[in-house]
């Protein structure tokens, strides 16, 4: 009993630890990210230019998530964590080159159907559109999206290498990776669009376009040292018969649908928000993106973590470990996302001010984005928790649950769209409570079908940290209330030094109150994360809490 407890304990420092590493990538990254839409927004605002870009860019988006990201990299990951545990490295890279030659063949030939069919996938996309997308828009979404349908094979190259070197316990460079595409965007995009129009008109969009592919090839290669160092060698294999590869194909099927859920449900609220006015699609991508932030900090980072542990606790078998796994999963994605779903319903107006409002943003577009974030920010803690419980299913091959739940969950977000925007005659925020709507929704259904097949997942498990966190979030959000209401409620005013300045100690006291707040409860993630980081400050090493046995 001694031992499985030190056990645990060692298990929750290697995932804090790993969580670590990949949360600051991921948040440069993010970071990154958030300065390409800066720079979109700065040149374009919520413009029907705008509009057009981001809608041709998220169809080769949508069908990385459902190829790449989505389908492709969990079934990779699960198939070849459990081909490395049982078979060994030699067999297991065998497998990854003939995965490779295969993706590299489907991807080529998906990206080239893509390219033809682009005219008609656009036609489907505004098939709700108002009088802003003409013939004009139509035709630019058109040339947009045939320019930028080669990032699909870019980017499906990119999720099997990360998967690999997730796979052999290599998280730092995977996650740095998606840095260089937002590199490539900015640095690339940016100069080709000035040389293309230097007064940033249609044209300009052509040379953003390509800087996205820039940053796919920059993405992928990148990646290839580290690879190399972890004992990988590329040859192209063709045998595509081999048991692992046809295992990886039957995941895919159901995983497309289940693992990409929630981005499919994005382009559906893309096609309804055609028709809510000129900047409804921009808007819903730009607070989409802030959503994704403290997601792909916490939640996708502790999930590249947990998949592969799952996936070896489930080999012959579900083992005793599994359950406490997940729920470690489980327990720190929630005291990290809840805070931030808090923060960014409450300071949504100052928060989107103070990053994307330059002296040339209307307040009509600061307030479109504000208003979508804050509908997104109600989901936002259920959407994390489904980056862990979702690939659960694939680890313990009951891929079917997820799928089946997610057709549901598609469905009733494009009937409550229907609701909410041609009934109701609702804005483009309404979209973004839907997404949340069906988040949660979408991790009630898994959570509770996944309690039929692992022993040991008790409610109680989630609950007892959660009413912790959510006494010491309620307090937070008072604090961040008040700050609103009577300190910062000015801030357009303000230059941009000040009002960043006071957002910035606003945050600060509401992190500092609610992990304090969270350390008191005695919930056990705050007192893992707080010990982590003051062990690296020199000095205050002595100051951390030990970790519980």
């Amino acid at each position: 009993m001694a031992e499985e407890q030190v056990s645990a304990a060692e298990e929750n420092r290697k995932t804090a630890k790993a969580t670590g590493v990949i949360g600051i990538a991921v948040m440069l990254s993010r970071v990154l990210g958030l300065l390409r839409d800066i720079f979109m927004v700065r040149l374009f605002g919520t413009s029907v230019l705008a509009d057009c870009f981001n809608l041709a860019f998220k169809i080769p988006n949508l069908l990385r998530d459902l190829f790449a990201e989505g389908a492709l990299s969990q079934a990779f990951v699960t198939t070849f964590s459990k081909r490395m545990k049982e078979e060994g490295e030699a067999s297991a890279w065998g497998l990854a080159n003939r995965v490779l030659s295969l993706a590299a063949v489907v991807m080529s030939a998906v990206t080239l159907v893509g390219v033809l069919l682009a005219p008609w996938i656009v036609d489907a996309i505004l098939s709700f559109a108002d009088k802003s997308f003409g013939p004009a828009q139509r035709d630019l979404i058109v040339l947009l999206a045939r320019i930028m349908y080669p990032f699909l094979l870019l980017v499906s190259l990119s999720a099997l290498v990360m998967g690999m070197l997730n796979a052999k316990q290599v998280f730092g460079i995977p996650a740095l990776s998606s840095c260089f595409f937002n590199l490539g965007c900015i640095i690339g995009g940016g100069v080709i669009g000035y040389w293309l129009d230097p007064q940033w008109g249609e044209k300009s969009l052509i040379g953003i376009s390509c800087g996205v592919l820039l940053g796919g090839l920059g993405q992928l290669v990148v990646q290839f040292p580290a690879l190399w160092r972890a004992g990988f060698r590329l040859c192209w294999d063709v045998l595509w018969s081999d048991d692992g590869v046809k295992k990886i194909i039957a995941m895919m099927g159901p995983a497309m649908i289940a693992a990409s859920a929630v981005q499919v449900n994005v382009m559906v609220n893309a096609m309804f928000a055609t028709s809510t006015g000129e900047g409804g699609v921009s808007a819903l991508n730009y607070a989409f993106r802030l959503m994704q932030l403290p997601i792909g900090v916490f939640g996708v980072a502790v999930a590249t973590v947990t998949l592969p542990a799952l996936s070896r606790a489930a080999v012959g078998g579900i083992a005793k470990e599994f359950s406490p796994t997940l729920m470690r999963g489980i327990n720190l994605v929630t005291i990290l996302v809840l805070p931030c779903a808090v923060g960014l319903c409450l300071l949504a107006t100052p928060l989107v001010a103070v990053i994307f409002k330059g002296g040339d943003m209307h307040h009509r577009s600061t307030t479109m984005i504000a208003g979508a974030l804050q509908c997104y920010g109600y989901g936002l803690l259920c959407y994390s928790w489904i980056k862990i419980v979702q690939p659960a299913f694939y680890a313990i091959e009951k891929r079917w649950v997820p799928m089946a739940i997610s057709f549901v969950a598609m469905v009733v977000n494009f009937a409550l769209n229907w609701y909410f925007v041609r009934v109701m005659h609702w804005g483009h925020e309404s979209l973004a409570l839907t997404t949340s709507l069906v988040a949660v929704m979408n991790f009630v259904l898994l959570t509770a079908m996944l309690r039929r097949y692992v022993a040991g997942l008790s409610p109680w498990s989630l609950f007892d940290p959660l009413w912790r966190c959510l006494i010491a979030a309620a307090v937070m959000g008072e604090f961040c209330w008040l700050a609103n209401r009577f300190v910062i409620s000015g801030i357009d005013v303000m230059p941009w030094l000040a009002r960043t300045a006071l957002l910035g100690v606003t945050i600060a006291i509401g992190a500092a109150v609610y992990f304090t707040l969270c350390y008191w409860l005695g919930v056990k993630e705050a007192r893992d994360s707080l010990g982590m980081i003051l062990r690296r400050i020199p000095g205050l090493k002595r100051f951390a809490p030990r970790a519980e046995k």
